[in-house]
């Protein structure tokens, strides 16, 4: 196996079980429960996976609507969606004076011995060599851009904690990576997981049933579940619960 880039595969993908619903209806924009393994927008590199803004485009009749973030194919939660130009602009704005607050939850291998930690460590390309062969890693490294998040346990069971994340800053792959820091690798991740092959593999072959099996899920266990931002003049903040992949994979865990 070589060095693998995210955009170098061909293998076939698991296809979605859900479809995108929306949640909350605003005259600016949408809040929108997006389910994992479908694309925030089309991207040319995997034309064969769905993606939230054509969906609510055909199924609203709304040409306008935009993304003023993005979530990763499989990350699973609440995606906002702009329903008109003069919108889009008001969240650009908002993002980038880091006035949008994101709450996520995260199923990790481990158990943390705190309740509450927040993590301000740089985040930048591990570089290829040695052990890694994957491009895109992050890593805690010296000359990295400053990366906050704070985490707080919710629950522990079996070896396994259901933490909150809220990253202060937006980096690539930030709470993932911050977390495999922390030495609690997501369940389900293949790039930051416990097995460094994972990926890889992943790439050539695809979503194997063997390679759920090693993983736990087949995606990470990962979901935004609060976004929250000023609008109107008022504090406005939406909920998407748990999804439910990853809800049963928790309730399956024996209590401690």
């Amino acid at each position: 196996m070589g060095t693998v880039t995210m955009n170098a595969s061909r293998a076939p993908l698991l296809p979605p079980t859900e479809k995108p619903r929306v949640v909350v209806e605003h005259p600016d924009f949408y809040v929108v429960q997006k389910p994992a393994l479908w694309l925030t927008h089309p991207v040319r590199a995997r034309v064969d996976v769905p993606d939230v803004l054509t969906y609510l485009r055909r199924t609203t009749g709304e040409p306008d609507l935009a993304p003023p973030h993005r979530l990763d194919r499989e990350t699973s939660g609440a995606q906002v969606l702009s329903r008109d130009r003069e919108a889009a602009q008001r969240f650009f704005t908002l993002f980038k004076t880091h006035l949008v607050g994101k709450t996520y939850l995260a199923i990790v291998h481990g158990v943390p011995d705190w309740e509450r930690r927040t993590l301000d460590a740089p985040l930048g390309d591990l570089g290829l060599g040695g052990a890694n062969r994957i491009a895109i890693r992050q890593a805690v490294v010296p000359d990295g851009r400053p990366a906050v998040t704070d985490f707080r346990v919710v629950e522990r069971r079996a070896g396994h904690a259901l933490i909150e994340a809220f990253p202060r800053s937006g980096r690539l792959h930030q709470i993932r990576a911050h977390l495999a820091h922390l030495g609690l690798p997501m369940v389900g991740d293949k790039i930051y997981g416990r097995d460094p092959s994972v990926f890889l593999e992943f790439m050539e072959v695809g979503q194997t049933p063997e390679l759920t099996a090693r993983l736990g899920l087949p995606r990470q266990a990962l979901h935004a579940v609060r976004i929250a931002f000023p609008w109107g003049g008022t504090q406005f903040s939406a909920q998407v619960p748990l999804a439910s992949d990853l809800q049963a994979y928790w309730d399956a865990l024996p209590l401690e």
